[in-house]
C-alpha cells in the first residue's frame, strides 16, 4: 500500500493519477468563467494577473491568450514543469507556496476552482489571504473561487467508483472535524494506491472573518461561473471579490 506521509496536496497533486482522475473537467465552462470575470473586473489591456495554485497552467494559458500578462504559481513541481512548455514573454510559471508573498504586484490575483483551505496548519489560510493582499497593486482585485460548502455537503455522494483510462478510482466522501474529505483508492501499474483530499469547509462567514483579520475588504459575492447572485443553499460556487 502506497500512502504518502507528506501533506496530501503535495503528494497527490504531484502524481499522474490525479490528472487522469480529473481529465474530463469542463474547461469550456472554466474559460467562460475567465471571460465573465475579466469583463466584470474591467481589467486594463495587458493587465498583470497572478494565477495562484495554477496546476498545469491551462487557465493561465487561456488568460494569456486574452492578452494578459500572466504569472502562474503552484506548489507542485511536476505541474509547473509541465506548464513551463507554454511560457512566452508574457506567460511565466514558478514553483511557489501560496501562503508566502510572491515578490511582485498584480492587477488581479486569482485563486480558482477550490484551491484554498488545504493546509494542515490553519494559520496558513490567513497567511494566504495576507499574501494576496501584498501581491495586489493599488488598483488590484483578489478573487477566490471556492465551493459553496452548504450545497456540497447537502449533495455529497458518499461512495462511487469512477473508471478512467482503465483505472477504477474508488471514492468515499464525508465530513469530519470541519473538513470535507474524499478518500481515493485504486490499483495502477501493479501497485495499490491510497490518497486523501481534505478541504476546510469554509462558509461565507468564515471568509468574512479571515478577510477582517487580514485587513482586506469584500466587494462582491457570486454563486456561479456566470456571476449570478449567491444563494447560501442553492449556489454551487462561492466566488469572492476583494481588495
Amino acid at each position: 500500500m502506497s500512502k504518502s506521509t507528506k501533506q496530501w496536496y503535495a503528494s497527490w497533486f504531484n502524481t499522474p493519477y490525479y490528472h487522469i482522475l480529473y481529465k474530463d473537467r469542463d474547461y469550456t465552462e472554466a474559460q467562460g468563467f475567465m471571460d465573465n470575470l475579466t469583463n466584470y473586473l474591467n481589467l486594463p489591456a495587458q493587465a498583470k494577473i497572478l494565477d495562484l495554485a495554477c496546476g498545469k497552467g491551462r487557465h493561465s494559458v487561456y488568460l494569456n491568450s486574452l492578452g494578459y500578462n500572466v504569472t502562474g504559481l503552484d506548489l507542485s513541481e511536476q505541474s509547473i514543469a509541465h506548464a513551463k512548455q507554454y511560457e512566452n514573454e508574457t506567460l511565466k510559471f514558478n514553483v511557489h507556496d501560496m501562503s508566502k508573498t510572491y515578490p511582485d504586484t498584480f492587477d488581479a490575483v486569482f485563486n480558482l476552482f477550490t484551491s484554498f483551505g488545504y493546509f494542515e496548519d490553519e494559520n496558513c489560510n490567513l497567511k494566504t489571504i495576507a499574501a494576496i493582499k501584498e501581491e495586489l497593486n493599488e488598483f488590484g482585485f483578489g478573487v477566490i473561487d471556492f465551493m459553496n460548502t452548504n450545497y456540497v455537503i447537502k449533495n455529497l455522494v458518499a461512495e462511487d467508483v469512477k473508471t478512467v483510462e482503465g483505472i477504477d478510482f474508488h471514492q468515499q466522501r464525508y465530513v469530519k472535524n470541519g473538513y470535507i474529505i474524499k478518500d481515493i483508492n485504486f490499483e495502477a501499474d501493479g501497485e495499490q494506491f491510497e490518497f486523501q483530499e481534505r478541504v476546510k469547509a469554509f462558509t461565507l462567514e468564515d471568509f468574512e472573518n479571515l478577510f477582517k483579520k487580514a485587513g482586506v475588504h469584500l466587494l462582491d459575492v457570486f454563486g456561479n461561473y456566470k456571476l449570478k447572485k449567491y444563494h447560501p443553499e442553492t449556489s454551487d460556487r462561492l466566488i469572492l471579490i476583494f481588495k
